[in-house]
């Protein structure tokens, strides 16, 4: 890689507990989403789109599937002799364990020799498991017009939502005053979307100091960014403007989903001027029977519809048989909803079956059911 360019690192090792069943058994950025992707095509396929050809994936919890899935850089187009996707889990200590990764920032301080090896002038971090499309080079762009030592991309998020991430003041210019971390009265509304950008050299030596730092948690929002602040260094929000959501609840995935039938949703997964890419499915067409009524619904390839599927999203090799009636709902890959049963305001996991004549959901609701394990039908 020539001196000047900037390498991505992509923070995939997280448990994403608040998905429930959904990530017993698989990374969270390997979930599925949108019909045919996982949540990590997107931070992979804003790489690829914004020209950047080496991509380091973290991984951690359960990675055995994501490991195989972001190995295979072809899906990306970063496959090349001047481009991959590395997969780089933890170190293995002298017992033969893994040395997990303690924070956010200790991930990157466990790859310093991979980054190193490709002498890059800036770095970008990026966390695995949000849904959006963003141009990483305009982002860059603006991180060498002001000269910056760290740039943080903000999206405005409702103030009751404020406490959740964290949160940036910024001055006039944009320059980032103070950084509250998850914070009980926020300052304002500007939240870190988890994309960085730094300047290596002096983040390779802060987080050569952070390591040997024992009251440290090791975490970029914690410990690097308020001590770039402290330092005095020169720390800008680079502010976005589109489509950005964080995944991680049961709810929030549904409604990022739902979002796909809007017609004016921001995200527009069949824009072909910035593609997200995925793995090639080998399915057939999908299949809607004569007798089926479809409405306002994402129908993937490979489903096969008989019955009613109204203000839906049908995964890869879903079915819904006759006299069945599917509605606000998520129907994940392989799931299948037999003759007669009725699903409502639900998130159906990965090869689940509703039985025949089952009621599953209700439209009254305030939270979506995710439905993990199969539904018993009426005998």
């Amino acid at each position: 890689m020539k001196q000047n360019s900037m390498l991505a690192m992509v923070l995939a090792g997280g448990r994403g507990s608040r998905l429930k069943d959904l990530t017993n058994k698989v990374a969270k950025p390997a979930v599925s989403f949108g019909g045919k992707y996982r949540i990590i095509d997107f931070p992979l396929s804003n790489c690829a789109n914004s020209g950047i050809d080496i991509v380091g994936v973290l991984t951690q919890y359960e990675s055995v599937l994501l490991n195989s899935y972001a190995a295979a850089g072809r899906n990306w187009g970063l496959d090349s002799k001047d481009s991959g996707v590395f997969i780089l889990p933890p170190r293995e200590k002298a017992d033969g364990n893994l040395d997990v990764y303690r924070g956010t920032a200790d991930a990157i301080s466990q790859n310093i020799d991979f980054i190193d090896s490709y002498n890059p002038e800036y770095l970008l971090i990026l966390s695995g498991d949000h849904i959006y499309k963003m141009n990483y080079s305009k982002m860059l762009a603006f991180h060498r017009e002001h000269k910056a030592d760290a740039t943080i991309a903000v999206i405005g998020v409702p103030k009751k939502e404020a406490s959740r991430f964290g949160i940036m003041a910024t001055d006039e210019e944009g320059r980032i005053v103070e950084f509250q971390e998850k914070p009980k009265v926020p300052k304002s509304n500007l939240a870190s979307m988890g994309i960085y950008i730094f300047n290596w050299k002096l983040l390779r030596k802060m987080l050569l100091s952070d390591m040997k730092n024992n009251e440290s948690h090791h975490d970029f929002g914690k410990d690097i960014i308020p001590t770039l602040l402290n330092d005095g260094k020169l720390l800008y929000a680079y502010k976005f403007k589109g489509y950005w959501k964080d995944v991680g609840t049961i709810d929030s995935l549904w409604e990022a989903n739902m979002d796909l039938l809007d017609d004016t949703n921001e995200l527009d997964l069949g824009d072909p001027s910035w593609k997200i890419y995925t793995e090639d499915a080998t399915e057939r067409p999908q299949y809607i029977g004569a007798d089926a009524e479809v409405k306002n619904s994402y129908i993937t390839q490979g489903c096969r519809v008989e019955g009613k599927v109204e203000s839906s999203v049908l995964f890869t090799g879903t079915s819904v048989a006759s006299k069945a009636v599917v509605k606000d709902t998520v129907l994940m890959p392989g799931s299948a909803v037999e003759e007669g049963a009725k699903v409502t305001r639900a998130l159906v996991a990965n090869g689940v079956r509703i039985g025949k004549g089952a009621v599953v959901g209700n439209a009254k609701s305030e939270e979506i059911l995710l439905v993990a394990n199969d539904v018993e039908g009426v005998k």
